[in-house]
């Protein structure tokens, strides 16, 4: 006769006390406050405009003093209200400094060295950051020193090298000699080792491109919101610069800010007028950061932050 052993029922003591802890998801608690949007206070709003109008008052003054005489704009109290002279001062800026000329040429130059400083930079930042070869940490401790050098100190050789090339006084000796920037290489190189996996381009390895192939279909887009910064910091700073193309050009083929100095360099300048000619030099840089600001911003946002 053969026994059989009794059905056990499952113990229910041994179940885990994390287990009857445990509540559906449905339940769980969450952190107070988290996934909330926080709202700003009175006094960030109140700081938010004092910030922004303090940036916007040197534009302000400079729209009133191109709208007065030379008198009102020098007296004992200033003026803080637009004048009805404005256009007048406009054209005779625009006539007396050859702005209309000036401005086609800082458009070539600016856009010239924009756009070379986005390629170049941005080949040898996926190069430095990316790619493997002897003597990369040495080059670029060599492009990052070249920081600490001041512009002042290669004057005298670029401008003799200028000269014996033959483009004294051309646009080609402001666009050639700033075609690659080291803060370019640095900014590009420091933002594709984070947001570059070496997955991407293995995959792409793998599926056979080649090198131009990985840089066109992986790295650029990769690289857009950092490449929209450097170029908008380029482009202001080549539209800005004075000291360099005031010494390699002349005042038949000058940019905006060399025409600019022309209106300043009389005994006596009319300030009014060289009000003017700041406010007709300011206006495109309006225009292209109202058109690209939202891009810019967007591109900003999107690098920092990571999924």
């Amino acid at each position: 006769m053969t026994t059989t052993s009794p059905i056990t029922a499952p113990d229910h003591r041994r179940v885990s006390k994390a287990a009857v802890r445990q509540e559906p998801p449905s339940r769980r608690r969450f952190k107070p406050g988290a996934g909330r949007q926080h709202h700003a206070g009175p006094f960030a709003y109140f700081a938010l405009v004092v910030v922004g109008l303090g940036s916007l008052f040197p534009l302000y003054w400079t729209l009133v003093a191109a709208s007065r005489t030379q008198d009102e704009v020098l007296d004992t109290t200033p003026p803080l209200i637009p004048g009805g002279n404005l256009f007048n001062n406009l054209e005779a800026a625009w006539e007396q400094a050859n702005l209309g000329k000036a401005i086609v040429n800082t458009v070539i130059v600016s856009a010239s060295i924009t756009a070379a400083t986005l390629f170049f930079c941005t080949l040898a930042g996926y190069a430095f950051a990316k790619m493997r070869f002897k003597g990369r940490g040495v080059l670029m401790t060599a492009v990052i020193a070249t920081l600490t050098i001041p512009p002042q100190l290669s004057v005298v050789p670029l401008f003799m090298m200028m000269s014996d090339i033959g483009w004294g006084g051309q646009l080609e000796s402001v666009i050639f000699p700033t075609l690659v920037s080291a803060f370019g290489v640095f900014f590009m190189r420091q933002y594709l080792l984070e947001a570059l996996p070496y997955e991407l381009i293995e995959a792409g390895r793998m599926d056979g491109a080649n090198n131009l192939r990985i840089v066109w279909s992986i790295v650029l887009p990769v690289a857009r919101p950092a490449m929209m910064v450097l170029g908008m910091l380029t482009f202001v700073q080549a539209w800005n610069d004075f000291f360099w193309p005031y010494l390699a050009l002349n005042q038949q083929n000058p940019t905006l800010q060399v025409a600019l100095g022309q209106l300043s360099a009389s005994y006596v300048p009319d300030q009014s007028i060289v009000m003017a000619g700041a406010l007709i030099s300011t206006l495109p840089l309006l225009v292209v950061f109202v058109i690209f600001g939202k891009q810019i911003v967007g591109g900003i946002m999107s690098g920092a932050v990571k999924g």
